[in-house]
């Protein structure tokens, strides 16, 4: 490779590397708040050590890192399963042929808590009443995918979100009470929801048929969902096929309202 092979650089370089880069942003996004995103890491990390042997000549160095990428590829496949199944949902999904959310998809900044429709001060108080009165409750959060594949004709509603609507819904006797509901903008799009439940075997004994339903629409979509324990009244929140702890409703709030903007 010559030096002055950089300084030739034409319109088509500049596409190429463009597109690279929104290609690994877009990864970086899927893989990130999961355990992958330290595997991702450490495949750049070892693409670029072998990148900068190539360039020095270090031939055997160069060609066991070659030897490794190279098979390591098939291996990647494995390791990143969910993630690749999200990645082709999203592009399969029928949503993202849709204008509206192909601008989504491609603006990188400028997206705060402004840009939400879905009033989170409403979510939340209906959520820590109803941990108070122990209330059980599956609510999904609909992002970018479609959610089309866990619904049939008799779930669907569009209902104004308000706290009342929220706890009449959950209410133990309430004819909506057993599935999820789904949430998008500030709407409620679809009621009694069943939802896949997680095959995971390392799930904590706390956590029972909700938490895994919780954990199975998120391994399959990039849903966000909050569970409320019938028996003990804790929230517990899931996003990208795991759990992850909050100290308090203002902290999930802000939490919820990234995970919504990302």
């Amino acid at each position: 490779m010559n030096i002055t092979d950089f300084i030739n650089f034409s319109f088509i370089d500049v596409i190429d590397i463009l597109l690279v880069a929104i290609l690994l942003f877009y990864l970086y996004k899927l893989v990130r708040g999961t355990v992958a995103i330290n595997i991702f890491i450490g495949i750049v990390i070892i693409y670029l050590i072998w990148k900068l042997t190539d360039l020095l000549n270090m031939d055997v160095l160069s060609n066991l890192l070659g030897k490794f990428i190279s098979v390591g590829f098939f291996a990647l496949i494995v390791v990143f399963q969910q993630e690749i199944r999200k990645f082709l949902l999203l592009l399969g999904s029928t949503n993202f042929t849709n204008k509206k959310n192909v601008v989504r998809y491609f603006k990188f900044m400028n997206q705060t808590s402004k840009d939400l429709s879905l009033n989170l001060k409403i979510l939340m108080n209906s959520c820590e009443e109803m941990s108070k009165s122990k209330m059980g409750a599956i609510i999904v959060l609909r992002k970018n995918n479609s959610l089309d594949f866990t619904l049939n004709e008799n779930n669907y509603s569009k209902i104004q979100l308000t706290p009342q609507v929220l706890e009449s819904i959950f209410f133990k006797n309430s004819p909506l009470h057993d599935g999820a509901i789904v949430i998008e903008n500030n709407f409620i799009t679809a009621t009694r929801v069943v939802l896949p439940v997680s095959d995971l075997s390392n799930i904590p004994s706390r956590y029972g048929l909700r938490h895994r339903a919780a954990l199975g629409i998120t391994e399959k979509t990039d849903a966000l969902v909050l569970v409320i324990s019938e028996q003990t009244g804790k929230v517990a929140y899931f996003k990208n096929g795991g759990f992850f702890n909050f100290d308090s409703f203002k902290d999930l709030e802000k939490t919820i309202s990234q995970d919504l903007s990302d």
